[in-house]
């Protein structure tokens, strides 16, 4: 699994219920063993926490907070224990599994009214509710006796029967220009010409959603009798058919993510949380294609 963390905005999964979503259907026709790729989920303890670390807006933004007691230790001062925060939090994952990326042409309508022939990129996949979440607990220690006891936790895992997939898909390639290699970014397109053919050519029956229909799906807990994966397919167009090595990563999986306040970022009257960056966990997946300008096909 190609996991990589990037500084990104929040892209939350939300947390609910238990039956089928209104319009969720299964796959109807049963793949062939190697059609579809499986990324399993990496379970990782350390993403249910971030720290220690100082609590910048107490730390740097708040004055006279230095003093020592008469009758306590003064690591137990506001400004000592907020150095010292750690932030815990519970972590969700959503398997995803994916077809072979392909291409196909469609008749795409244009702003001028006419119809115009295009090569779509697309790639259809399945996300899976598997219950693989990961909830921080105090210990035994610390429930029994909060006074005295070491700030000790454990994690659990535990199972939410309904998740949200807000996904956001980025294809990024390189090609070869002006004496240089040039980045190439493509964000995905809805386009409702091509949803229609990629769904009769790739699962006969059944429904594919596509980026922003899948997050008004719930993705219901699936066992060993019951797979309730909900299908998905994300389209792009006017991708450089010179591109040869291209990667796509997808944002919306997993809950995880990590704080960093870079020193000296924050100031004394800042708005809180203003300098912090966040870093999201993303998947990557890497692809190689012979590209070809002349004869894309």
């Amino acid at each position: 699994m190609n996991l990589r963390l990037a500084l990104a905005g929040l892209v939350l999964l939300s947390v609910a219920g238990a039956a089928w979503g209104q319009d969720a259907q299964p796959m109807k026709r049963k793949l062939a063993a190697g059609v579809v790729t499986v990324i399993p989920i990496a379970l990782q303890e350390d993403e249910t926490f971030d720290g220690p670390q100082p609590l910048v807006e107490i730390v740097d933004g708040i004055d006279g907070l230095d003093w020592t007691p008469n009758f306590s230790s003064k690591t137990e001062t506001l400004l000592e224990k907020s150095k010292i925060v750690v932030l815990r939090r519970g972590i969700w994952n959503l398997e995803f599994a994916f077809k072979p990326m392909r291409r196909i042409d469609v008749d795409v309508p244009q702003a001028t009214g006419k119809m115009q022939r295009k090569k779509i990129w697309y790639m259809v996949y399945r996300v899976k509710n598997v219950g693989q979440d990961l909830l921080p607990k105090p210990s035994d220690e610390l429930a029994a006796n909060p006074e005295n006891a070491p700030e000790t936790y454990k994690t659990d895992r535990v199972t939410h029967e309904k998740l949200r997939f807000f996904p956001h898909f980025v294809f990024s390639g390189r090609v070869y220009e002006q004496d240089k290699y040039a980045k190439k970014d493509y964000l995905d397109r809805i386009l409702p010409a091509a949803q229609k053919p990629i769904q009769d050519r790739e699962t006969p029956g059944a429904k594919l959603y596509n980026t922003v229909e899948i997050t008004r799906v719930p993705i219901l807990l699936s066992d060993e009798k019951i797979d309730r994966s909900v299908w998905g397919v994300v389209t792009w167009e006017d991708i450089d058919p010179r591109i040869d090595y291209f990667s796509v990563t997808i944002n919306g999986l997993t809950n995880a993510i990590k704080f960093i306040d870079p020193p000296g970022a924050f100031k004394k009257g800042d708005v809180p949380g203003s300098a912090r960056k966040i870093a999201a966990k993303m998947l990557q997946l890497n692809f190689w294609r012979a590209g070809d300008a002349v004869a894309e096909h």
